[in-house]
């Protein structure tokens, strides 16, 4: 599985509703789930980024349509980042000769 980090920022819809957005979370964890993949942390930040997921999926297609899903309804905004693991990175480095 692929891992990918979603920079989220409310809109103006989403944070006069925030006492809702446990219930949001909710239900993006089960779309997610039912597209195969996973949530690993999700974390509410301050400053740049209002919460930061970490989550896997199949692929990058999965994750695409995950972020669409999420955006579509108008809440919130994501940044999404495909996030390689140490040992992908150690591979990608020592292969550069």
């Amino acid at each position: 599985m692929t891992t990918y980090i979603m920079l989220v920022n409310w809109t103006e819809q989403g944070i006069k509703n925030a006492r809702e957005s446990p219930k949001r979370l909710d239900a993006v964890k089960k779309q997610l789930q039912d597209m195969g993949g996973s949530f690993k942390a999700f974390y509410m930040t301050m400053g740049k980024y209002d919460m930061v997921l970490i989550c896997e999926a199949p692929d990058d297609a999965v994750a695409a349509r995950l972020a669409l899903q999420i955006g579509m309804a108008g809440n919130v905004r994501t940044h999404t980042m495909k996030a390689f693991p140490e040992a992908a990175y150690r591979e990608i480095i020592s292969s550069l000769g």
